[in-house]
């Protein structure tokens, strides 16, 4: 990570290029230029909007880089103080000023002078944030994001030690994927046993978020905290029943072929049962793949493996090597997670991972990769609003580009029978993760309709969900504390509510993007960047439309995609499937 933040390629027109932000009372000046500021004509108000977005960019990534610095050293206090003083003295003030510079612009009678399908988005968005916007939420929303950083600081610090060695549970998991089923047996339960010492923290912790949410649900006239989400994250293409009827796809169209992967894994091992430390084991029983030891073998082959499909996909990843933008190991004190983070003023975003050698931190890095290309992609759009991506098409660009580099991990395994073993993980890892990211979802449903339960009534019903989509061929006796506490461990649901299952929307757009591949590799690439090339500035369906795949997650396409993977993966075929 660098120590010098680099300076932007656009040069500024409204900001001076020396501005440092310490304080609400630095950028002011420039929200009260912006209320204040007579707009006489269709162009002063396009010059306005400029202005503005410019201003929202270089905000945004000030908050980026402050998030970026924190996660990458939970330990340091100095650096989480500058971001809770962004997010509780900076973001109030930034939201009030927000409001009146959304309704200067809704009630501008040149408003309707402006080109309709270029801003038919953004007017969208302002008029939806006008609506939910509530002058009692803003202390609440940084009371929120304050609490929300908690998580990480909490998993940050949970280490085991084995072997002598203090690991950190990334590092641990490498020993799930053991030969030796003692092995894995006894670090699982070291993994479990740690999770347990901070179970009851966790628990505090969610409860208060769903108060704090759920208030502000209320005050922004929302029956529940579920339905003012779905309004602040704008699904304006889809609805509640849409991810309801998402739910029971996944059920019925994709539990069954997770169980034919379970029941093939359980033969190959041999055992008459499968127990939760049998799951990452490869089921031929084979040493674990590692496709790389250092951080720089996975950066150099990553790169590589890009310039493969297109030599401007690995220039992307050099750029942001070469600027430190790039943070990759797992090590203690560091959040848990992986993400991609778009600064929308420099145009170069920053990868963030803990990778520990293994062929689930490959994935991650491609998957990160396909956010990093589309943020460049994307660069060119001069109105930030169309950089702020929704996560249904975010997800698509990088769940695509884990399918579409997968000929290309050849970089990584030398061995073809690695190879192969490689790509069955990540097909077989579309299959299960699909029900997970349903549960997931399904949970968080209940949980903001239910905002009063008992912490004993949560952990009841997440059981009840993943029952709901369960095999039934894991057998988790004895151990069914570890199974009940399991939703602690996905970020989302501390962090990011209900954004989850844009990941299964997306998964579902990257399979036929992948299927389109297959066939047409350069025509299906030239769609995919002309997709991400659009950013954020249509509305969802044309940009997948655009891809040259369909925006829909209804049964018979899930089933129909669901097909093709087990057809990959030479699972039998379902006798029902017409």
């Amino acid at each position: 990570m660098p120590d010098e933040i680099s300076k932007p390629d656009r040069k500024r027109r409204f900001l001076p290029d020396n501005l440092v932000i310490h304080s609400w009372d630095s950028i002011r000046i420039y929200f009260s230029d912006l209320l204040d500021r007579p707009v006489k004509s269709p162009a002063d108000l396009e010059r306005w909007l400029f202005d503005r977005s410019e201003l929202n960019a270089v905000l945004e990534e000030e908050l980026a880089w402050r998030y970026i610095k924190m996660n990458c050293d939970t330990a340091n206090k100095q650096l989480s103080e500058s971001f809770n003083q962004f997010v509780t003295e900076i973001e109030p003030e930034i939201s009030r000023f927000s409001d009146l510079l959304d309704r200067k612009l809704v009630g501008s009678p040149f408003l309707s002078k402006l080109d309709k399908r270029k801003y038919l988005i953004l007017i969208r968005a302002v008029r939806n944030r006008i609506k939910i916007f509530r002058e009692e939420n803003i202390p609440l929303f940084a009371e929120l994001q304050v609490e929300e950083q908690k998580y990480g600081k909490i998993s940050s610090e949970m280490t085991i030690r084995y072997n002598g060695k203090e690991l950190t549970l990334q590092m641990a998991g490498n020993y799930l994927k053991e030969i030796n089923r003692d092995v894995r047996k006894q670090v699982f339960i070291l993994i479990h046993e740690r999770r347990m010492k901070d179970i009851a923290e966790l628990q505090d912790l969610f409860s208060t978020l769903i108060e704090r949410r759920d208030q502000v649900a209320k005050n922004a006239g929302f029956r529940n905290y579920r339905d003012f989400k779905f309004a602040e994250l704008g699904r304006f293409d889809y609805t509640v029943n849409d991810c309801e009827d998402f739910h029971e796809s996944i059920a019925e169209e994709v539990c069954p072929i997770a169980e034919e992967i379970l029941k093939k894994r359980r033969e190959s091992l041999g055992f008459d049962e499968l127990r939760p430390w049998d799951l990452d084991v490869d089921p031929e029983l084979k040493p674990p793949l590692r496709p790389f030891t250092t951080s720089r073998e996975l950066m150099n082959g990553s790169i590589r493996c890009l310039q493969n499909i297109r030599p401007a996909y690995g220039d992307y990843l050099k750029t942001m090597d070469q600027k430190g933008y790039l943070d990759l190991d797992s090590r203690k004190g560091k959040a848990p997670g992986g993400f991609n983070y778009p600064l929308y003023e420099s145009n170069v975003p920053f990868i963030f991972m803990n990778a520990t050698g293994n062929l689930r931190d490959l994935e991650t890095m491609v998957h990160e990769s396909g956010h990093a290309i589309h943020s460049f992609l994307s660069g060119h759009l001069e109105l930030v609003d169309y950089k702020n991506l929704p996560a249904e098409v975010a997800e698509l660009a990088s769940m695509s580009m884990e399918l579409i580099t997968m000929d290309q991990w050849n970089v990584f395994f030398n061995n073809p029978d690695e190879l192969r073993r490689a790509k069955r993980n990540q097909l077989e890892g579309i299959i299960l993760l699909l029900p997970w990211i349903a549960s997931v979802d399904k949970f968080q449903h209940w949980i903001y309709l239910n905002p009063a339960h008992s912490i004993e009534q949560r952990n009841n019903e997440w059981l009840a969900v993943l029952d709901g989509f369960d095999t039934g061929l894991v057998n988790w006796s004895g151990y069914e504390k570890y199974r009940e506490h399991s939703w602690q461990k996905q970020l989302h649901i501390y962090e990011s509510p209900f954004y989850y299952i844009e990941y299964g929307i997306a998964q579902l757009g990257a399979v036929s993007m992948w299927k389109n591949y297959r066939e047409n590799p350069e025509k299906t690439l030239d769609a995919y960047e002309k997709a991400l090339g659009l950013g954020y500035s249509v509305k969802i369906p044309e940009i997948y439309e655009t891809a040259g795949i369909r925006f829909d997650f209804s049964r018979e396409y899930v089933r129909q995609l669901m097909q093709f993977v087990a057809g990959e993966l030479a699972l039998p075929e379902r006798k029902d499937f017409v």
